[in-house]
């Protein structure tokens, strides 16, 4: 078992932990608050790693992050346009964004499949002068997540971060205290998608590529790790909430290293993760099933006992 938890393998699942957390945070907007299912994640996040690669192909990998944000606010901007001003589901306009922006992406990688930022200066090479020792990665993304947490939490406590909640909740109570649900609802999803690219921005930079597939899955993957977190958390405060989402991604990585090294083929990988996100989506069902017969039996237990 000691062979299995190498320090190496641990640092490896915090640090993408950390970096796939981001979008699963983005699905705590979209999903947790808004009841929105956003299937644009996907493209989303390769609009956001190949943004981010071009830019640190120019020689500015802390620009490079800044400009995958802001590709990601225009991807979010289109799907709530789909849905709020031309009527369209909400599944299916993520499924329009989706398909249309894998033509975006390969474009902005100058119709390549994929783009090196091997040689490159990224953000890790800046920390790694900056900082220096063995777990400079883990420390600048723990920062730039610690960061985004914060901010996230302290703005869903704003009147406007109330007002996207209340939306979720109730869009005609919102509607009738004369806030534009609409609104609320284009600026949520521009701050999801945002979260979601700067996520792929910074995968980018830290294993140094770019591919056109790297999305593939990744709604799933965030819905995972928001599920778990949640289940572990449970209620509470919005900070504690966006601490939960962030332990269930990394939890999500531990479980996929440990697949790794119990050799698990490469090509059933998908399988692995797939049952990760069925045990994960199921869980609080089951729970709710266990909790109920328990209880049951304890009943059943007493009246067998007055009997």
């Amino acid at each position: 078992m000691a062979s299995i938890f190498t320090i190496s393998i641990i640092q490896t699942a915090l640090e993408l932990g950390l970096i796939y957390s981001l979008v699963a945070l983005a699905l705590f907007i979209s999903f947790s608050i808004l009841n929105i299912a956003d299937l644009s994640t996907d493209g989303c996040f390769t609009l956001g790693c190949s943004v981010g690669a071009v830019v640190t192909l120019w020689g500015h990998p802390v620009l490079a992050l800044f400009m995958a944000m802001f590709a990601g606010v225009c991807s979010g901007f289109i799907t709530a346009f789909l849905q709020t001003k031309m009527g369209i589901a909400s599944i299916l306009a993520g499924i329009i964004v989706n398909t249309g922006l894998y033509t975006i992406n390969i474009a902005a990688m100058g119709f390549s499949s994929n783009v090196n930022l091997f040689g490159q200066q990224t953000l890790f090479t800046i920390a790694k002068t900056a900082i220096g020792g063995n777990f400079y990665k883990m420390i600048a993304v723990a920062i730039l997540v610690l960061v985004v947490g914060i901010l996230l939490s302290w703005f869903l406590g704003t009147r406007l971060g109330l007002s996207i909640r209340a939306t979720g909740n109730n869009p005609d109570m919102v509607k009738a205290s004369s806030i534009n649900p609409s609104v609320m609802i284009m600026i949520g999803l521009m701050i999801s998608s945002a979260l979601t690219a700067l996520s792929g921005a910074l995968l980018a930079q830290y294993q140094k590529s770019c591919d056109i597939n790297l999305g593939t899955g990744m709604v799933t993957i965030a819905l995972a790790s928001l599920i778990i977190g949640e289940s572990i958390i449970g209620k509470g405060s919005v900070l504690r909430k966006v601490f939960g989402v962030v332990l269930g991604s990394c939890l999500y990585r531990f479980f996929i290293a440990i697949a790794l090294r119990l050799n698990v083929p490469a090509e059933c990988l998908k399988l692995v993760s797939a049952i990760i996100v069925a045990i994960a989506i199921s869980f609080p069902f089951l729970k709710k099933q266990f909790d109920f017969h328990k209880q049951k039996k304890i009943a059943m237990q007493k009246r067998g006992g007055k009997m």
